[in-house]
């Protein structure tokens, strides 16, 4: 584009491409449209006949029509349509090999899905589980407790959490399990429930889900790989403890006792030490009373009921010893999951081991128990070591949330999205946390032009708004630039902003565009955002559509950006 005064508007800055390869006609050849197309937006696949169909679709003037010409009106449409968009619209559908075992995929995945608050005494709801479901989320969690007349309750255990019934969880699942995407539900159930409540849990399981709870293994074998998203295409998989094959079930039941229940998940898979089942442990006495903030509570045997151990197929839930002995001795079937802090220690200590544990293992990573208003860690630093089931509170909004939406909007929404080679080479050795990678970095050049109708602030004032852009990535590679300000302008504000950066594994990144509001000289306030991954961006002059916090979208409101990288 020639160089000259900036343009006021998107508007504005469109004409002005326009004009420019126009070359002072009042419309625009097929053959100039489609140097546009290879030079400025860099589709090089394009050739007449998309030219041709580009006309068809945005040209309203029959007369340029049929001359095969494109008014600037028409070239607008275009331009503002969603094949220019800095999404890769090619993205929108599922396209990644679906046929790898679940190993080699992230998986989007819910903690304590029940809540719809906080941990202590937020409201539990069937309605979480729809929201989560709508949004793609594969691995849901279920917290199982006894309750009265042996109807077994769903709650957040030793808090003022209300309850809801386990059957009408597990109806909600049924119902709603399959409608935005085909591929497995994993139910992880947090089982507290003595043997006999156990019981009814199965017999609802198997009743309620009929045909698509998987009950047994697939009939062909896997070769010491767990099954792919295609093999196991509408079916529900229950991610539980398992009754061990030389302890008959009589022996179990008689070993535990009428008065022993299971606890599985978080408050088991870890050791007594570990910091976060103290820190979640002392975080529930305070809670309940500060004379016994510091005392332990004994924990029980873990003893399964035979019929739920037997719904427990490729996702039997073990405890987590180390990396080696996992190597040794762990089954391919068996997962373990870990708490935040724990898990961060290993990835830092333990990068490289941790991604080749995750290429044969599902790895599930939760929030730490001190997190009692249910925020969230990044999970782009366990994405990095390749952990599958990065567990969130999707009810929390925020960076995090923002992150796994533009993470698993990529291939269709449909909840997994295949892991990077770097991620599942077994060829060499990658460390997450090295700035030294052997390869040449990519050059992300991106220019955030303008806005477009950005929300209006809630003072009713004009917007003093600027824009951040933030690249998640590895520890090399995560960096923020901002633009400068642009004051008392919603409608229209003009950046031109230049932002350069140097990227060494870009398929790990996710590119974040964030508006704030500069409220005074050291605050800003979140305005919109909207977050993907940088595989899915497209090169050239681009719009990015915004998001409100709670990850709706605010269109009309949107960014017109030009993007290059090499």
């Amino acid at each position: 584009m020639k160089k000259g005064k900036a343009p006021s508007s998107r508007r504005v800055h469109i004409q002005h491409l326009y004009q420019d390869y126009a070359g002072g006609q009042a419309t625009l050849p097929a053959c100039a449209l489609l140097k546009f197309l290879h030079k400025e937006q860099m589709e090089l696949t394009a050739n007449d006949e998309t030219v041709e169909s580009l006309i068809d679709r945005y040209e309203i003037a029959e007369t340029a029509k049929e001359s095969r010409l494109m008014t600037f009106e028409g070239f607008l449409r275009y331009m503002e349509s969603k094949e220019c968009c800095v999404f890769n619209q090619e993205h929108t559908s599922v396209y990644q090999d679906m046929n790898q075992p679940l190993t080699s995929y992230f998986i989007s995945t819910s903690h304590n899905t029940y809540l719809t608050g906080d941990q202590l005494v937020g409201k539990s709801h069937l309605d979480a589980y729809i929201s989560a479901l709508r949004k793609g989320c594969r691995c849901l969690e279920i917290d199982c407790w006894d309750g009265p007349d042996m109807e077994p309750v769903v709650y957040h255990g030793y808090t003022l959490t209300s309850k809801i019934l386990f059957k009408d969880v597990v109806s909600t699942v049924e119902q709603h399990a399959f409608e935005v995407s085909a591929y497995p539900v994993i139910l992880s159930l947090e089982n507290h429930c003595s043997r006999e409540q156990q019981e009814v849990l199965a017999q609802y399981l198997t009743s309620i889900l009929g045909d698509k709870l998987l009950k047994a293994p697939l009939d062909y074998q896997t070769s010491g790989d767990l099954p792919s998203p295609d093999d196991l295409k509408c079916k529900i998989l229950i991610k539980n403890k398992k009754v061990k094959p030389q302890i008959k079930a009589e022996d179990a039941a008689a070993a535990a006792g009428p008065e022993e229940s299971v606890d599985e998940g978080e408050d088991e898979d870890d050791d007594d030490e570990d910091e976060d089942e103290d820190e979640e442990r002392l975080t529930k006495a305070k809670f309940w009373s500060p004379r016994k903030a510091g005392s332990k509570k004994k924990k029980r045997k873990v003893i399964v009921a035979q019929a739920l151990s037997d719904l427990v197929i490729y996702t039997r839930s073990i405890k987590f010893i180390s990396f080696s002995f996992s190597k040794d001795s762990q089954n391919y079937f068996e997962n373990t999951s870990l708490a935040e802090k724990k898990a961060r220690k290993l990835a830092r200590a333990s990068g490289p081991d941790f991604i080749q544990h995750n290429q044969s293992f599902l790895t599930r990573i939760y929030p730490s128990g001190s997190r009692t208003s249910s925020t969230n860690f990044s999970p782009q630093e366990f994405w990095n070591v390749g952990s599958q089931l990065v567990a969130l509170n999707f009810q929390s909004l925020g960076s995090p949330m923002d992150l796994n939406d533009g993470r698993f909007q990529d291939n269709g929404g449909c909840g997994y999205v295949l892991k990077p080679a770097v991620l599942m080479s077994n060829q060499r050795i990658f460390d997450p946390n090295s700035s030294q990678h052997k390869r040449k970095p990519t050059r992300l050049l991106l220019k955030v032009i303008s806005g477009s109708n950005l929300p209006v602030p809630r003072s009713g004032k004009g917007l003093d708004s600027f824009v951040k852009v933030e690249i998640h990535g590895l520890p090399c590679d995560s960096c923020k630039k901002s633009t400068h300000t642009v004051k008392n302008n919603y409608l229209s504000p003009h950046w031109g902003a230049v932002m350069n950066f140097s990227i060494r594994v870009p398929e790990l990144c996710l590119i974040r565009f964030c508006v704030r509001e500069q409220t005074s000289l050291f605050s800003n306030e979140f305005v919109a955002q909207y977050t993907l991954p940088f595989t899915s961006l497209k090169k050239g002059y681009r719009w990015v559509p915004l998001c409100a916090r709670d990850g709706c979208s605010l269109d009309p409101a949107s960014l017109f950006v030009f993007v290059w990288h090499s």
